[in-house]
């Protein structure tokens, strides 16, 4: 394509710039024609304008106000008069003129200008378009649009639907002959009632909806238009906290765009108030109740000097307190020959509408524009303000689909308070990336500045200054870069299809590339190649034969126009198509678009076929597609798809609707044939926008750079998946499916489901569940080829690559980035879930599960998301209403015995909950997966969760009942459960033995190894607590000496310090004494030694004592041996020795305490010398030692006065 220049002539031509409307131009006399029958001292109403001007968008006609006859189109109250009768010609051209030319330029051309043509024209001038006034008064827009651009999906709205009768840009739309009514022009329905269901209670709150009530409810009142400015008045009604409210309002108007409104409501909004809308609806709805006078310059001229003065007093008497001021400085600059006031031929007049140099725009309060997106953004994605700043986005597209002007002025306002926005310099200076719904909505700024610029009815002057300031802020420190903060490897937006190594190589040393790069790039774009324009401007431009330009094709085969340009950017064509108004246009491009794909796919697989052997053989591949179509900037396959799919939406009966966007109902679609091609063929726009879609979804790609660019990627994949499942798949586009779906599994390197793909390919995961349930119903067979070949994540195998049979688990000679790959988890689940949607489809179909597991099982390698299928597969296999499939319960078996192989060796916080998972698998498989998993415990489970939780479980009492088994399967199972227990205790006794004794209590000699097994590592390896616990399962189980033999080998292990008075032992150490002094003298003599030994807390050991005075020894009555039943003496062995270590510890105890004791411990020191007279007093001679030690503490300790003095209270 030829490169620089502009303009086109198939589309329509350049509309006028935009800008704000400039001072009132000067009006001075002209002479006119008078009105039949009338003359110059006529009344006001019929005297001939000094000025006018109109233009316009739409095509809601209005009634004239009185015309002669019924040529304007109008009978009684409003009502159609008969389709046939033509409207008048002054009527359709005063309205041609109104729309386009200012009235300058009117009064310019012609000397001599009729009254009843001044008239016309004025009265043609205002807006005649319901829609352009819902535009401005409400961020809802109107269904049937829709974001092209931006990868993210953006703003959700665009225009509204076309195909409706509204003209746009400079342009009326078709009127059928003597169809004018007062609620609009032919061709055009009339937007709802305010009693209209909406959908959503918000709407009833917007501006529009608000007027229309108003309207509805006569709130409208002293409507007059003069000239070109409408003035009236709107009565709110009073409400519970309100009164009622009166407000003016006054509305200035040209060549049909309101340019200025004026409401004594204060409103301070992007939009329009409910009151202006009000009076532009009452305009536009009931024209022939408005007063109807030309502009007051002309009724001055004709007054005479008493008439004017008297207009002039009459004027400052009814408004003195605010005119006077002015009054007389006006007549004191008129009387004065050298004021500048008279320097100026003719004065100002407000109702002559805009001079011919007046920029002709839309009125919209710059301003309030600035404020609000400052607002929104300073809210930081809170409060709903993404969705503000999106709707904000979304006007843009609308009014540029309107062809109004104002949509590249309103995107110029959002984007300087972007780039002022401060939060990026800070970004910048700590190296963080922006918020996700932040990056959104600058891709979304992006998309819609490439939208603008490939406007195909802007002037070259508009594109230049478009350029420069797209520079300027390009060129900014903080503007933020087009992938985050990442590198720059995507292709030049101008740049070819087909690029070699070396544009790889320079893509790695372009300068950086900002969100606003593509734009930029953009305006180098024109739309005057011929060949471009061919193809937008008929359906029918075709060719008998095979023609070149150059290297490139421009026709198919079958004869169709082929567009060889960089893809995305040739989207970017349609997608500004669209946005500016031409739909047909930009169906016309898409369409060879994709038989430009098509083209290149029929290539890509013969070069393939030429190929494969070689690459099956060196099983590697590169990526030749060097950017993605799915999570690109521009969105160039959702953009294609939106605008095939459009062509084929049947609209409700009220398109126009404003209702909120949650409350929409699902879109419904029909067949609607493509133009050029063959009826034999069967081809629909619909058919297309499926076959593009399965196209760029099945395209191999790399995976991009950082984590923001990733997480594009897939977003935009479940953004087109969701479209997708919105289509009702029938005969037709069942085809499509199938023949694109083995076309992708034939398209080797340049497919994501060839056979060979690159190992750090873009995985197909999400996109092979959609095709797999589409496809299930209708073609099973190709359904799971497809999917099964598409649960390969190359970039986790480490196969090398020599091994030919999996040609797909390749590692590529290209460095390792896996570590880059930061959306690998969201990845894997995708995987995951397709693995299970699989597995639900081939429920009861041996052969194709036993397929499904090999692949979950040769591709996926987290043990978790095993784990979930392995749940998924347990819970389709066991439905609580049917008996349970046993071939899918194996399946999950499977994967559960293969997650526990996984997870054995490794630290995971759900493995409790995996084991327990498994036995209850087992069980519903039955006794003999029990055994498996009782036999093979070792390869399975840890010795503690083979013991404590499998043979437990499966020894359970529910257990045996849940699977109704007969004696010898009980035996079995109790015996592989006595066996695992003995080999889990010799090889973890501290964890296991307790476990092991428990299991074996039922087999006499499984018992005693097991017993014996726990002696010989008490002495090693087990602790005080394991073996206290064993000890007290003995005594319940009736074996006390055991139990005591358990216990005093803990009594080995332990060691209570004197200030560990409340250890966890102590309990354990109590009952090991009160244990021995049941069973015996003998055995408490045994065990005291051991207590004297390990235990220094005085308060604990005295216990011991007074328990072991209270009751005589052998209370546990063992048979054989004999008992005194006297109670034991402390001056006597074994008590003497406790006694003797009690007191000990007491003194040794308190000397310890008073080293470091406070004050506030005094009371508590005396209450512990207390208890230790008591154990002193149990020997003979304890009250001497006892006043011993209470000496000695005075005569040591007698520094601490205080402390003394209580011990002298209470001791003596």
């Amino acid at each position: 394509m030829a490169e620089g220049g502009e303009g086109e002539e198939l589309l329509r031509p350049p509309l006028p710039s935009a800008g704000s409307t400039g001072p009132k131009r000067l009006c001075s006399r002209v002479a006119a024609l008078p009105r039949s029958g009338g003359g110059p001292g006529g009344p006001v109403g019929t005297a001939v304008a000094e000025d006018g001007g109109g233009g316009g968008v739409g095509a809601r006609g209005c009634c004239p106000p009185g015309g002669p006859g019924p040529a304007a189109g109008c009978g009684p109250e409003g009502t159609h008069l008969p389709l046939l009768q033509p409207e008048s010609l002054l009527d359709a051209a005063a309205k041609r003129v109104a729309g386009s030319w200012a009235f300058e330029r009117v009064e310019g051309r012609f000397q001599r200008i009729p009254e009843p043509v001044q008239r016309r024209i004025v009265y043609w001038s205002f807006p005649r378009s319901e829609r352009q006034i819902c535009m401005y008064s409400s961020f809802q827009p109107g269904r049937g649009g829709g974001s092209g651009g931006g990868a993210g999906g953006g703003a959700s709205g665009a225009a509204v639907g076309t195909g409706t009768g509204l003209g746009a840009g400079g342009e009326d739309s078709p009127v059928v002959p003597g169809a004018a009514a007062p609620s609009g022009a032919p061709g055009t329905a009339p937007l709802p009632a305010a009693g209209a269901p909406t959908g959503a209670a918000v709407t009833e709150g917007l501006p529009f909806r608000r007027g229309i009530r108003l309207l509805e409810t006569g709130a409208v009142d002293n409507v007059l238009q003069v000239g070109f400015h409408l003035s009236g008045t709107v009565t709110e009604p009073a409400t519970a906290t309100e009164p009622e409210m009166t407000y003016k309002v006054a509305i200035s108007f040209d060549r049909c765009k309101i340019t200025s409104v004026t409401c004594g409501c204060g409103n301070k909004d992007i939009f329009y108030c409910a009151h202006v809308v009000a009076l532009s609806l009452y305009r536009i709805r009931k024209p022939d109740q408005v007063k109807l006078r030309l502009p007051i310059s002309e009724t001055l001229f004709q007054m005479n000097r008493d008439q004017l003065q008297k207009f002039v007093q009459y004027l400052i008497t009814a408004h003195h307190t605010e005119v006077l001021p002015t009054a007389q400085k006006l007549a004191d600059e008129i009387l004065s020959s050298n004021s500048e006031i008279n320097q100026v031929h003719g004065a100002p007049d407000p109702t002559a509408g805009a001079s011919i140099d007046d920029e002709n725009c839309w009125h919209l309060d710059e301003e309030q524009v600035r404020e609000q997106v400052k607002l929104f953004l300073s809210q930081g994605g809170y409060y709903g303000s993404g969705k503000q700043l999106n709707s904000m986005f979304a006007k843009v597209r609308e009014m540029l689909r309107m062809r109004d002007s104002n949509g590249a002025r309103m995107l110029t306002l959002i984007t300087e308070q972007f780039m002022a926005d401060s939060r990026l310099a800070l970004w910048r200076q700590q190296g963080t990336g922006m918020t996700d719904k932040c990056r959104q909505l600058w891709d979304e700024l992006g998309a819609l500045w490439v939208c603008v610029v490939l406007n195909p009815h802007c002037t070259l002057e508009e594109k230049a200054c478009w350029l420069r300031q797209l520079r300027k802020w390009g060129d900014m420190d903080v503007c933020p870069l087009e992938d985050g903060n990442y590198g720059n490897e995507l292709p030049n937006i101008t740049t070819a299809l087909t690029q070699s190594s070396s544009h790889r190589q320079d893509s790695l040393v372009r300068p950086r590339r900002t969100v606003f790069t593509r734009a930029i790039e953009g305006c180098e774009l024109h739309w005057q190649d011929s060949h471009l324009q061919r193809i937008i401007s008929s359906d029918f431009y075709i060719s008998t034969s095979f023609q070149r330009e150059g290297e490139g094709l421009l026709f198919n085969s079958q004869g169709q126009p082929l567009w060889l340009e960089h893809v995305p950017t040739a989207c970017a064509r349609v997608d500004a198509l669209r946005s500016h108004g031409y739909p047909k246009e930009a169906l016309r491009l898409t369409v060879a678009i994709i038989n430009t794909l098509r083209l290149q796919q029929q290539r890509q697989l013969e070069i393939y076929k030429h190929q494969k052997k070689e690459l099956l053989q060196r099983g590697a591949t590169t990526i030749t597609n060097l950017e993605s179509w799915v999570g690109h900037p521009l969105n160039p396959i959702g953009c294609l798809f939106l605008t095939l799919t459009e062509a084929c939406r049947v609209e409700d009966e009220n398109c126009l609707e404003i209702s909120d966007a949650g409350d929409s109902k699902p879109p419904v679609y029909q067949h609607v044939p493509v133009a050029n091609s063959y009826p034999e063929g069967g081809e629909s726009y619909l058919s297309l926008a499926l076959e593009v879609a399965l196209m760029g979804m099945g395209q191999q790609r790399v995976m991009p750079e950082g984590l923001y660019a990733q997480d594009k990627v897939w977003r935009n994949e479940e953004q087109i998946i969701v479209r997708l499942q919105e289509l009702e798949l029938d005969a037709v586009l069942v085809q499509t499916l199938r023949k694109q779906c083995i076309l992708l599994l034939e398209g080797g390197p340049f497919s994501g489901l060839g056979e060979v793909i690159h190992r750090e390919s873009v995985p197909m995961h999400t996109f092979a569940k959609y095709l797999f349930s589409a496809l299930l119903p209708h073609d099973a067979d190709l359904a799971y080829k497809l999917a099964l070949r598409s649960m390969r994540l190359p970039v986790l195998e480490t196969t090398p690559s020599g091994d030919v049979t999996h040609p797909h688990h390749i590692v590529s000679v290209v460095p390792s980035r896996y570590p880059r790959w930061f959306t690998l988890g969201h990845l894997e689940s995708q995987q995951c879930e397709l693995a299970s949607t699989m597995l639900t489809a081939a429920k009861g179909d041996m052969l194709r599960l036993r397929t499904v597991l090999e692949a979950i099982q040769k591709n996926i390698h987290s043990s978790s998301l095993i784990f979930k299928l392995a749940q998924d597969a347990f819970k389709i296999a066991t439905p609580a209403d049917n008996s349970s499939d046993t071939t899918l319960l194996n399946v999950a078996l499977e994967l559960g015995l293969q997650v526990m192989r996984m997870t054995l060796s490794t630290l995971n916080w759900r493995r409790r909950e995996m084991v327990r998972w498994l036995v209850t698998c087992a069980t519903e498989v039955g006794v003999r997966a029990l055994v498996s998993i009782l036999q093979s415990w070792y390869t399975l489970f840890t010795p503690t969760e083979a013991t404590s939780i499998v043979a437990a479980t499966v020894m359970s009492h529910n257990t045996i009942l849940r699977l109704s088994l007969d004696y010898p399967q009980r035996e079995e199972l109790a015996s592989c459960a006595r066996t695992l227990a003995l080999q889990c205790a010799m090889k973890d006794p501290q964890n296991c033995a307790l476990s092991a004794l428990t299991l074996c209590e039922k087999d006499h000699i499984a018992f005693e190894t097991a017993y014996q097994i726990v002696i010989d590592a008490a002495s090693t390896g087990m602790t005080y607590s394991q073996l206290f616990t064993i000890a007290r399962y003995m005594e319940h189980r009736g074996y006390p000496l055991r139990a005591f033999k358990l216990a005093s080998l803990a009594m080995t292990h332990l060691n209570l310090a004197y200030n560990q008075d409340t250890h966890p032992a102590i309990n354990d150490v109590l009952w090991a004494c009160a244990l021995s002094h049941s069973l015996g003298k003998n055995e408490l003599a045994a065990i005291i030694p051991l207590v004297v030994k390990s235990v220094h807390c005085a308060t604990v050991l005295s216990d011991i004592l007074r328990r072991c005075t209270m009751t005589a020894p052998g209370l546990a009555g063992i048979p054989g041996r004999r008992n005194s039943g006297k109670l034991m003496s402390t001056d006597k062995a074994p008590l003497r020795q406790l006694l003797d270590a009690t007191i000990s510890a007491y003194i040794n105890t308190t000397h310890s305490r008073l080293t470091h004791i406070s004050p506030r411990h005094y009371g508590e020191f005396i209450e512990f010398l207390s208890k230790a007279r008591e154990t002193f007093l149990l020997a003979q001679d304890g009250h001497i030692q006892f006043a011993q030690f209470i000496d000695n503490l005075k005569q040591i300790y007698k520094g601490k006065k205080k402390l003394m003095l209580l011990v002298r209270e209470r001791f003596g």
